[in-house]
């Protein structure tokens, strides 16, 4: 087991910095500076912004592969409710316009603060390894539109093609895990918002309305079943109703319902089978209700499953293995939540290796045996984008500065 040259206790103020002070998606602009600041310091050739306000920061140390370790910046519309005395008090305006809480309830604090403590710690110790690395700092992962925002802003003319992409995320799993996936490893992901158009009234003549809210209700009541009766079972689908609004008072019926629904699939076919039918159950509730106007369909985000190279996830892993024990390392197989990062790597055409970083605190995981049992704990742990969710600061920052070190140092030879 290695000792990194890394200050964990001046990173876990960064970090406690960070949570207190989220940023919505592409207004991450007092994270980028912190983030900046701080690779300049270390004598990092520092680029930014790119794709709004994402950072990249280039060491370059003599021949050979370039290695890019990725992390994501921005926070959530969610108002915290942990308790901690650096809980976050941000407010910010979300897309539509709205005035909204904001914290960091995914964890992209720590996936910030894990890779200054990496760059720290390789920048340190140059004699060890050989070629260039890139640490990425990403805006918008949660509106899945910040790794697009990069490529479209001249990413690799501008910083050149990286030999392998590389990234954690911070899970409810317990602090010091690692989980690795070869294959499909985080699910796909599409966003639609349906507009249903009825006819509005007074709340006492609903003959003469088409109520969108009804609409709406047998709407969402049906595409329960698409996943209980279109989906295989031995296939994986998620279909989620996030979001409805519709109406402003108890005596108007409105004139239309809003659905904002969120789709998670790994298999293609599945992802298509899936959308035809919320658009054809979406139509047929319409029609069924006698809407005179068709429903309004529109995709909000889509971006495919991470797919994480079996070789290179391999290679990762056994460093991993090697590094913190065979027993700190294991196969959580495919999880719904999606990702980004893999549009990265695709236009690099390189491969990438994502893995989860176990956050929760350990103490109600310890008589687990397998990763059934911490399955099954983990659905009593606060989760990601939970107004409970904050990961234990030790051990996971200093794993997760491990974890990014050990992983590049697979790949940057001696």
């Amino acid at each position: 087991m290695a000792e990194w040259a890394i200050d964990v206790s001046g990173l876990a103020e960064v970090y406690r910095d960070l949570h207190a002070h989220p940023e919505l998606s592409f207004a991450e602009t007092r994270t980028a500076s912190i983030v900046a600041t701080r690779l300049v310091a270390l004598g990092f050739e520092t680029i930014a912004p790119i794709g709004g306000t994402g950072v990249v920061g280039i060491l370059r140390n003599g021949a050979g592969p370039t290695v890019m370790l990725r992390a994501d910046m921005d926070g959530l519309p969610v108002l915290e409710e942990t308790g901690l005395d650096y809980a976050s008090r941000q407010r910010g305006t979300d897309p539509d316009g709205h005035d909204v809480p904001v914290m960091h309830a995914c964890g992209h604090d720590m996936h910030v603060t894990c890779l200054l403590g990496a760059a720290a710690a390789l920048a340190a110790d140059t004699s060890s390894w050989q070629g260039t690395l890139q640490v990425l700092f990403q805006p918008a992962e949660e509106l899945g539109r910040g790794a697009r925002a990069m490529i479209a802003d001249a990413l690799f003319d501008r910083v050149g093609l990286p030999d392998v992409v590389l990234g954690q995320h911070v899970a409810p799993l317990p602090a010091g895990l690692l989980a690795v996936c070869a294959g499909p490893a985080f699910a796909a992901t599409d966003v639609l918002r349906v507009t249903l158009h009825g006819q509005g009234a007074h709340g006492s003549r609903p003959e003469a309305s088409i109520d969108p809210v009804v609409m709406a209700a047998a709407t969402v009541m049906r595409l329960q079943t698409i996943v209980s009766r279109e989906v295989a079972g031995g296939e994986t689908a998620v279909v989620t109703v996030g979001s409805l609004h519709a109406g402003t008072k108890a005596n108007i019926i409105p004139s239309e319902a809003t659905l904002d629904i969120s789709i998670r699939t790994f298999d293609e076919h599945v992802r298509s089978r899936v959308r035809a039918g919320i658009e054809r159950i979406v139509n047929a509730e319409a029609s069924a209700s006698g809407a005179g106007v068709p429903p309004t369909i529109d995709v909000v985000d889509s971006f495919p499953a991470v797919v994480n190279d079996v070789a290179a996830a391999a290679r990762t892993r056994a460093a991993f293995a090697a590094e913190f024990g065979p027993d700190k390392v294991v196969d959580p197989g495919p999880a719904t939540g999606s990702e980004d990062v893999g549009l990265l790597a695709a236009a690099a055409g390189a491969p990438i290796v994502f893995w989860l970083l176990g956050g929760a605190d350990p103490t109600p995981f310890a008589a687990a045996t397998g990763i059934e049992d911490i399955a099954r704990i983990v659905r009593d742990v606060p989760s990601n984008h939970s107004p409970f969710y904050a990961p234990v600061v030790e051990p996971t920052l200093s794993v997760g500065v491990r974890a990014l070190v050990t992983a590049a140092r697979a790949w940057l030879p001696a």
